[in-house]
């Protein structure tokens, strides 16, 4: 026990010293999320601006696409081996040279001669692919370390929230600065970014990983334990056997993770339709109505996590699997419904809901994975990241061939009407496994009820058949009969 929370006569039970140790949590937390949402605003900015460069540099749209690629097969590849890197470095180390690596490749793009553009151009798509992965793994998985466990709610909440307002100011800006700078500013710009996010990780002690510091001493038993016990698990190669039994951790989560994947194959239509479609509503000015989508679905974003943010401080429970699953329903539909032409008023109102339901779908999903045991929590973000980058990438090769022959309107509600089925099914996995839990519930306690009469009858049988023996004339100890007799 440390001095803050040594009992006094005031404070028998130092709670005084947990909530100052929470109002400090809490305030690092909030200083991590500042600097996490600057590298956020650099990442759209980037994604914008980088794929502008890509096009302008090449002339082709299919470098575009490739260079897309890339990047979404580096984080692919780097979920998969994410959760054995925390397994031997601290999640601050892990955070930290993510930012130093993205910013490092922002500078040698810059510096780049004309001649090697090319080749710069793919380091970049394979380090911003893998380092994003990279640093969002690190941090999810590290966020009960860094605040507490009755704090995952809010934490993440507040993590969604800088992310949806960095995202909203990064696509908003990107035309901007790149028409008024140039793209080499806005390289330099997006390189200051993971600069400030490096020194703000930098700066802080981040629990979170092998190297974490602040770990109870019963998850470092369970975390000895679970080394001692990896060889025996599988002699695969050494990212399956762990990952896939974090999977298999808790009833439904491996459902749960699939679905993120299909609701990224969604996603990934939704965004390469679009532009397509606001095309289609003023040719003249096609990103005036991407822009007013994405600010307005930020806008439910944000206020989705205001909400959850006070019911958690309020209750102390953090959403559950349900949010994810009635979440990614309502969001699909609502993503379904954004392109099917209704006047402009009630779809802002549908970008709204929708980006309201996205917001409870992330903060359910990422809660519940963060209730894992430490030694597997890592290694389920990872397989997550993985999913999701293979729904999206798959759903960016196949919607793109599909918007050549339908409309926008029915490649989105296929890519979304898929996800909405997965939810379903999930939706009556949860359903099913509670209600076995209430049964087993049930059955226990009637189990209990029922030995408990046993035992009270034995009792009382026991007692009875005592007090026949202390009664009778032959016993020898005369005493009792007396003292029973009256």
């Amino acid at each position: 026990m440390d001095g803050t929370d040594r009992p006094t006569a005031n404070d028998p039970d130092g709670d005084a010293g947990k909530d100052r140790d929470t109002a400090v949590s809490e305030r690092r937390f909030r200083f991590l999320v500042g600097g996490y949402a600057v590298s956020s605003y650099g990442t759209f900015l980037n994604m914008v601006a980088l794929n502008l460069f890509v096009y302008e540099t090449t002339g082709r749209a299919l470098a575009m696409g490739l260079f897309m690629a890339v990047r979404l097969a580096s984080g692919f590849v780097a979920g998969l081996v994410v959760g054995n890197l925390l397994a031997r470095f601290s999640a601050k180390s892990v955070m930290l040279w993510a930012n130093i690596g993205q910013g490092a490749v922002m500078l040698l793009l810059i510096l780049a001669p004309d001649g090697l553009l090319t080749g710069a151009l793919m380091a970049v798509s394979v380090v911003i692919g893998a380092c994003g992965t990279l640093f969002m793994v690190a941090l999810r998985s590290s966020i009960p370390e860094m605040v507490g466990e009755d704090r995952r709610a809010w934490a993440n909440s507040l993590s969604i929230t800088g992310r949806s307002l960095a995202m909203v100011a990064g696509f908003a800006s990107a035309g901007v600065v790149v028409s008024l700078v140039g793209y080499t500013a806005a390289f330099l710009v997006d390189m200051a970014t993971f600069v400030v996010c490096a020194v703000t990780v930098a700066l802080l002690p981040i629990a979170g990983g092998k190297g974490a510091g602040g770990t109870a001493a019963g998850e470092k038993k369970d975390e000895r334990k679970a080394e001692a016990e990896a060889p025996a698990k599988g002699s695969g190669s050494r990212w399956r056997p762990t990952a896939f039994l974090a999977l298999a951790a808790a009833p439904g989560l491996g459902l749960m993770v699939a679905l993120r994947g299909v609701d990224a194959f969604g996603s990934s239509s939704h965004n390469a339709a679009l532009p397509i479609y606001s095309a289609s509503l003023d040719d003249a000015n096609p990103a005036v109505f991407v822009s007013a989508l994405w600010c307005v679905w930020a806008l439910g974003n944000i206020g989705a996590q205001q909400v959850i943010q006070r019911y958690a401080q309020r209750t102390g429970h953090a959403v559950g699997a349900l949010g994810f699953g009635y979440g990614t329903v309502v969001m699909s539909a609502a993503f379904i419904a954004a392109f099917a032409g209704f006047p402009l008023a009630v779809t802002a109102v549908i970008a709204l809901v929708a980006g309201a339901a996205d917001g409870l779908t992330e903060v359910s999903y990422t809660s519940h994975l963060q209730t894992l045991p430490a030694t597997l929590r890592g290694h389920a973000f990872g397989l997550s990241a993985t999913f999701e980058n293979l729904g999206f990438g798959v759903g960016m090769i196949l919607v793109a061939a599909a918007l050549d022959r339908f409309t926008p309107l029915a490649v989105v509600g296929w890519s979304h009407g898929a996800a909405i089925v997965v939810a379903v099914v999930f939706l009556l996995r949860v359903a099913g496994l509670r209600r076995a839990e209430e049964r087993t519930g049930r059955g226990e306690r009637a189990g209990r009820s029922a030995r408990a009469g046993r035992a009270g009858r034995a009792g009382r049988a026991g007692l009875r058949k005592e007090q026949a023996v202390e009664g009778r004339p032959d016993r020898g100890d005369r005493d009792g009969a007396e003292v029973s007799g009256g």
